[in-house]
C-alpha cells in the first residue's frame, strides 16, 4: 500500500459525516483479519479521527472560515480578561527580541538587503492582520531558521546566477503564494492530519532546544550567554576601550541576568498553587503577570544596581527606512562598504522590489519556481505542523482549526512581504506554545483545563511592535541577557509538556522509579525506550541539518519523513497496543484501557501473587 493509497484510506476511514467539525465525531472502525482495528490497522490517533472530509475545490477554505472566524470572532475580539494583559506584555518581548535578532542575522545573510526594520515591519503587519482573519486566536507568525536558512541559500544563489536578490526572492515569494493557494483549494493539508504526536513532539522539541542551545550557547553561531565569556565577542566591542570596563564582570552580570529572569519567572509563575498571600485571587494575578515581573524587575537590577556594567543592548537600527543604504542612483551598491569616499548615502532602495529587473535573465521568472517549490513544502509543514501541535485535543481547544484557511493567508502574506522585499514569515512554534500555555489555565501537575480563546493578546502584541517601530530607541533599555532569559523560560516551559522529553529523561532513572503513566505501566520498558531512540534520531538528524548552512534547505524533508516512517515503519517495530499508548491522546488511551481492564486486572494479580511468592520465599 503506498502513501497515496494509505491517505485515501485515511481519508475514508476519519472522514466526518458534515461539515461542523467542532462537533465531536466518533471514529469509523474496521475488521481486518478477525480484529476491530482503527484506521492505518491501528496507526491512527486522535488527531486522525478529527482529520477533514474530502472537500471540492475551495470547500475546505469555506469550511474553516465557517467553523473558526465567523462563528466565534466576536467572543475572540471581546473576551478581554485580566489574564490577557500580562500575556501580551510578555509576548510582546518574546516577539520582538527574536524580530531584532533575526532581522540582524538576516541583514548578514543577504548582504544588507533585508534588516531589522523590515523584520520589525514584516512582524507587525502580518501579526496584526493575522490576529483579525487568522484561524486560529492562538499562533504567532514570525521569523524561524530555516526559513532564514532558506533565505542565506537563495541569496547565495542569486549571486551565482549574476542576479538581484530581491527580485529572485519576490519570484519565488509568489511561486510560493501561488502553490499555497493551490494547496488550500486541493485540501492539501490532509497530509498534516497523517502526522500524529510521534512526528508533533520531534518538530516541537526540536524548536524548544533551539530556544534553550540560543540562549545558553549556539555551537554553531557566536550566540547565547557563553560567548559573552570569550574577550573577543562583538558584545564587547562597543566599550572594551572605557576605563575600568571587564569583560568578565559583564559575563558573569549577564549570567545572573539571564538566569535570574528564568528563575524568578518561574517561581512567580508556581505562587498560584501555593500557600502564599492572603486569598487566591492575589496568588492568581502574581502568576499571571509572572514574566512581566521578572523582565522588568531584572531590567531594573541591570540599570539602577550595576549600571556601571555595561551589558549588551538590543542592536536596533536609529530610523525607520529600508536597511539597504545606496551608493548612486542604480543602488546595486552599499554604503558605506562600496563607496568609503562618501560621507552619506545617496538614498535607500524603494520599498516595491522591481520583478523586472532580471538583469538580462528572462527565465528567472519560471526557474523561481524550483527553489520555490523546496520553500513552499517548508512553509506548509511549519504552519501545518505547529497548528497541529497547538490543536491537540489535551490542550482543550474549543474553537476549532483551520489548516486550508492558514495555508490561504500564510501563503498570501509570504507573496505580499516578497514582494516589498521582507521576510518571509510563518508560524513561530515556540512562541505559539508559549502564547498557548500563557492563556491556559492548568493543575498543578500541568495538565490544561482550559485555555482563554481571545485574538487581543496577538493583536495588542503586534499592535505593540508597530508602535516601536517609531521610537526604536527606547528598545534599547532593554539588556539582552534578560531576553535570553525569557528564551530559557519558553524553551524549558514548552519542554515539560512534551511527552517525548519525559521519556528522554527516563533513559537515565532506574525503571522502578519511573512515573506512572499509561506508556509506563503497560507498554514494556524495552519499547517505551525503543521508540524514545527512534524519535531521539531523528530530532538529532534535524538538528544537524539545520545548522549546517549547506544542507539546511533540506530540513522540510526530512520533516515531512517523519510521516511515512510512522505510518510504515513504526507498525512493523512495535504493537498496536503499544501504538495506542504511547502515539495517542488521553482519550484514546482511556479508550484502551477501559477496553483492556480485564486483562490489565489479571496482570496486576498476577505481577502481585508474584511478588508475594518472593516475598515468602525470601
Amino acid at each position: 500500500m503506498d502513501f497515496h493509497h494509505a491517505l485515501s484510506n485515511a481519508s475514508e476511514c476519519c472522514s466526518e459525516t458534515s461539515t461542523n467539525r467542532h462537533d465531536k465525531q466518533q471514529t469509523e472502525t474496521t475488521i481486518v483479519n478477525g480484529e476491530e482495528n482503527n484506521c492505518f490497522n491501528g496507526r491512527t490517533t486522535d488527531t486522525l479521527e478529527k482529520t477533514k472530509p474530502n472537500l471540492s475545490w475551495g470547500r475546505g477554505i469555506k469550511a474553516d472560515w465557517d467553523r473558526t472566524v465567523r462563528t466565534h470572532w466576536w467572543k475572540e475580539m471581546t473576551n478581554l480578561e485580566q489574564k490577557t494583559i500580562p500575556v501580551t506584555i510578555f509576548m510582546f518581548f518574546a516577539a520582538i527580541a527574536p524580530a531584532i535578532t533575526f532581522g540582524a542575522i538576516y541583514e548578514k545573510t543577504t548582504g544588507h538587503y533585508i534588516g531589522a526594520v523590515e523584520m520589525l515591519l514584516a512582524t507587525a503587519w502580518v501579526g496584526i492582520a493575522y490576529s483579525l482573519v487568522g484561524g486560529s486566536a492562538i499562533m504567532i507568525n514570525g521569523g524561524t531558521g530555516p526559513v532564514l536558512a532558506f533565505s542565506a541559500v537563495l541569496y547565495k544563489l542569486s549571486i551565482s546566477m549574476d542576479v538581484p536578490f530581491l527580485t529572485l526572492s519576490a519570484w519565488t515569494g509568489l511561486w510560493v503564494m501561488l502553490f499555497s493557494v493551490i494547496a488550500a483549494f486541493i485540501n492539501l493539508s490532509k497530509y498534516i492530519l497523517l502526522a500524529t504526536r510521534f512526528t508533533d513532539e520531534i518538530f516541537s522539541m526540536l524548536i524548544s532546544v533551539i530556544f534553550i542551545i540560543n540562549a545558553v550557547g549556539s555551537p554553531f553561531s557566536p550566540v547565547g550567554l557563553y560567548y559573552y565569556f570569550d574577550s573577543e565577542h562583538t558584545s564587547h566591542d562597543a566599550n572594551e576601550n572605557d576605563d575600568g570596563y571587564s569583560f568578565l564582570s559583564v559575563a558573569f552580570l549577564s549570567l545572573v541576568l539571564a538566569v535570574g529572569t528564568t528563575s524568578f519567572a518561574v517561581f512567580l509563575k508556581a505562587i498560584k498553587f501555593a500557600r502564599f498571600f492572603c486569598n487566591q485571587w492575589s496568588r492568581t494575578t502574581i502568576s499571571d503577570f509572572a514574566v512581566p515581573i521578572a523582565i522588568f524587575s531584572f531590567t531594573a537590577i541591570d540599570h539602577l544596581v550595576f549600571s556601571s556594567a555595561k551589558t549588551e543592548t538590543l542592536n536596533v537600527p536609529d530610523t525607520f527606512a529600508p536597511t539597504f543604504a545606496c551608493c548612486d542612483a542604480t543602488c546595486e551598491t552599499y554604503w558605506p562598504n562600496d563607496c568609503t569616499d562618501l560621507a552619506e548615502p545617496f538614498g535607500r532602495r524603494p520599498w516595491l522590489v522591481d520583478l523586472s529587473d532580471l538583469n538580462g535573465h528572462l527565465y528567472i521568472p519560471f526557474f523561481a519556481a524550483i527553489p520555490a517549490f523546496l520553500a513552499f513544502i517548508l512553509v506548509f509543514l511549519d504552519n501545518g505542523i505547529t497548528l497541529h501541535c497547538i490543536s491537540h485535543p489535551s490542550h482543550k481547544l474549543k474553537h476549532g482549526d483551520a489548516y486550508d484557511l492558514n495555508t490561504l493567508i500564510i501563503g498570501i502574506m509570504v507573496g505580499i512581504n516578497a514582494m516589498f522585499g521582507m521576510p518571509w514569515l510563518v508560524a513561530a512554534t515556540v512562541r505559539s506554545l508559549s502564547h498557548l500555555h500563557a492563556l491556559a489555565e492548568k493543575t498543578q501537575d500541568g495538565k490544561f483545563i482550559s485555555v482563554l480563546e481571545t485574538r487581543l493578546s496577538n493583536l495588542a502584541v503586534h499592535s505593540l511592535i508597530l508602535g516601536s517601530i517609531f521610537c526604536l530607541p527606547v528598545l534599547k533599555l532593554i539588556p539582552v541577557p534578560v531576553l535570553y532569559g525569557i528564551f530559557l523560560y519558553m524553551g524549558i516551559t514548552s519542554l515539560t509538556s512534551n511527552q517525548f522529553w519525559g521519556r528522554f529523561t527516563m533513559l537515565f532513572m532506574q525503571p522502578s522509579k519511573f512515573p506512572s503513566a499509561a506508556y509506563t505501566d503497560h507498554v514494556s520498558t524495552t519499547s517505551m525506550h525503543k521508540y524514545t531512540g527512534i524519535q531521539l534520531f531523528l530530532f538529532a538528524s534535524l538538528y544537524i541539518i539545520k545548522s549546517i548552512k549547506s544542507i539546511a534547505i533540506a530540513f522540510p524533508i526530512v520533516i515531512a519523513l517523519c510521516i511515512p516512517i510512522r505510518i510504515y515503519l513504526l507498525p512493523r517495530l512495535f504493537t498496536q497496543a503499544e501504538l495506542t499508548l504511547l502515539d495517542s491522546g488521553d482519550e484514546n488511551i482511556e479508550k484502551w484501557i477501559e477496553e483492556n481492564v480485564d486483562n490489565i486486572d489479571e496482570e496486576l494479580v498476577e505481577q502481585g501473587a508474584k511478588k508475594e511468592g518472593s516475598i515468602i520465599s525470601k
